[in-house]
């Protein structure tokens, strides 16, 4: 009995060789990524293939060295930070548009989401000519805001995105029993969208964690991230530390994208959404 009883052997080729090509763009796309991870684990501070011995010391100097932690502190302060006031406003922002009689939806909804379309480097000189008006830049307040900025509209995508499969008469009636607005956001909306915030905030998390050519523009001495330290270590000096600092960020992000997948299948489930 074969795998395919229905199938005429061109369907059967044609199904094989859709994966075939799927698995060689695949393949294409982490290549980089399947390069740069043994180098990090090379004894000598050199780019070559075969590596002369196993070494962790390119990742003893990035978690012990003051140069790298400081940017790593920076960056997990800043992110946090961004993530905290992006999601709160993308989430007010969310809820705000799925209401049915919100007017120039279609217009509030092109400005909250234009950071994401302008070029990044056309959005970092204005901020910076902005910031050199009122006194932010080489401040942690003005790039968590400049984040804040790249950052919420993810947010605001995602909550209305789980917005959209959203019973509204679930509030109505909440709403007809007592509840005030504040006790029916905590108590019944917050917690069926929650996937969905969560999934934004790792969005503005990543987002922050990652710019880079905002930070060039916008933050001082005492405000290098990580990707501007390893930025700035690719243009004066290339060290093997900067693939470890990249290793790093390359877990971080499949720990991310794991944790969101897992978050849209939950939202899916609370949704009443049979996966087939």
């Amino acid at each position: 009995m074969t795998a395919f009883p229905y199938a005429s052997r061109t369907e059967i080729v044609w199904y094989y060789l859709h994966r075939l090509i799927c698995g060689a763009v695949l393949l294409f796309l982490i290549a980089p990524i399947f390069a740069i991870i043994p180098l990090s684990f090379n004894s000598v501070p050199f780019f070559t293939y075969p590596m002369p011995a196993f070494s962790f010391r390119w990742y003893e100097e990035f978690f012990l060295t003051d140069r790298w932690q400081s940017a790593l502190y920076n960056s997990i302060f800043i992110a946090v930070s961004v993530t905290i006031l992006s999601t709160a406003l993308g989430t007010l922002a969310a809820l705000g548009l799925s209401r049915p009689k919100f007017p120039w939806r279609t217009a509030v909804m092109s400005l909250l989401i234009s950071p994401m379309i302008v070029p990044v480097v056309i959005t970092a000189v204005g901020v910076y000519f902005f910031y050199a008006d009122v006194g932010l830049l080489n401040t942690f307040t003005g790039l968590i805001l400049a984040h804040t900025m790249l950052a919420t509209p993810f947010v605001v995508i995602t909550v209305t995105a789980t917005l959209t499969g959203f019973d509204h008469s679930l509030t109505r009636a909440a709403a007809g029993l007592g509840a005030t607005p504040v006790t029916i956001f905590f108590k019944v909306t917050l917690p069926l969208i929650l996937p969905g915030v969560i999934s934004g905030s790792l969005f503005a998390f990543g987002t922050s964690f990652d710019e880079t050519v905002v930070a060039l523009f916008v933050a001082g001495p005492d405000q290098r991230t990580l990707p501007k330290v390893m930025f700035s270590g690719i243009r004066e000096q290339i060290s093997p530390t900067i693939l470890a600092a990249a290793t790093v960020l390359i877990l971080f992000a499949a720990i991310m994208l794991t944790t969101m997948e897992l978050l849209r299948r939950r939202s899916e489930r609370l949704r009443g959404i049979r996966e087939t």
